[in-house]
């Protein structure tokens, strides 16, 4: 099981005649992805460089090929209008990887997406969504898989597919920080474990799917058996994260706040990354969460171990 994405997921690309959307259209067909068009207006009727087709619109595409979800890499002034696209044309999964879309553009499509309940936006400023395939051949990023679906940019040799893992365990990742979920990927995988699906929301301050969507789904999963949440400064979605935990989430959590050094103030990469009171400090985020019965990483370097003492398990049992 995973959520979101699986095996047998379409996916299309807005914005694939790109250099950032060829490039990566590439790396997902190469892992496996049902990548099946793109979308860029005025080319429809080509195709890329992988022989898929090019649609002027989502609608043309999805109809041609039966696509349920979309990785955009359309540029910040029309990526706004992109996701509103694909939202209106009926795909269920909007993947926008995008960085530096205006925050009032997010503004008008969060709002504007209220009037499509059953559409899941991931991002934007986000490395994506993977559901780990199972490898069939090769290693490291000659390694080839089958099964799985990788919407973005994430390096997907480093995940491992559950029934890959020496207990079959397999947990789900939800991350604010790209790098810091792929930390995550290989340390779980390093010490036995699989993941289900691992999810960037990343780091603006106006954006789709949060933490508690997404526990929910993970919460939901029979086949997910623990949680690795990363956050960072600046606003309360983690607080807020650790009282849904509290009060609803049936499996076990573990989580690190990346910020502890920033000063008060200061933005410290992500546009949402910054310290506006006491609350929101990395301090302040790690000692909410411990309350609400989170396992706490104090460092990036333990989230694969703090996973582990959360599910009760120790590095000799896997």
């Amino acid at each position: 099981m995973a959520i979101l994405v699986d095996g047998s997921t379409k996916v299309i690309c807005q914005g694939i005649t790109g250099s950032s959307g060829a490039f990566h259209t590439k790396g997902c067909l190469d892992y496996g992805t049902q990548i099946v068009g793109g979308v860029t207006p005025g080319k429809g009727g080509q195709q890329d460089a992988n022989g898929l087709p090019i649609f002027n619109t989502v609608a043309e595409a999805m109809e041609a090929t039966g696509a349920t979800a979309s990785m955009s890499f359309v540029p910040p002034p029309y990526a706004g209008d992109s996701i509103l696209e694909a939202a209106a044309a009926g795909i269920d999964v909007v993947c926008a990887i995008t960085e530096g879309i205006p925050v009032q553009d997010m503004v008008r499509v969060k709002a504007q997406l209220a009037e499509y309940p059953d559409v899941h936006l991931i991002g934007p400023n986000c490395p994506g969504i993977i559901t780990p395939g199972r490898r069939v051949s090769g290693e490291g990023p000659n390694a080839t898989f089958e099964g799985g679906c990788k919407i973005g940019i994430m390096p997907g040799y480093i995940n491992t597919h559950r029934d890959d893992a020496a207990t079959g365990r397999a947990v789900g990742i939800i991350s604010r920080s790209g790098t810091l979920t792929y930390e995550a990927v290989w340390q779980t995988s390093s010490l036995g474990l699989g993941q289900s699906t691992c999810v960037g929301i990343g780091g603006d301050p106006v954006k789709g799917l949060n933490f508690i969507e997404l526990l929910s789904l993970f919460n939901d999963d029979p086949e997910t058996e623990g949680v690795v949440m990363i956050g960072e400064i600046g606003g309360s979605d983690e607080t807020l994260a650790g009282e849904w935990i509290r009060d609803n989430m049936t499996k076990p959590v573990a989580a690190f706040i990346a910020g502890r050094t920033a000063p008060p103030g200061k933005r410290m990469g992500h546009a949402g990354a910054i310290i506006g009171g006491a609350d929101d400090t990395a301090q302040a985020k790690m000692e909410a969460l411990a309350s609400c019965g989170v396992t706490v990483s104090e460092s990036p370097a333990t989230l694969g171990r703090a996973m582990l003492e959360a599910m009760g398990l120790d590095t000799a049992s896997v």
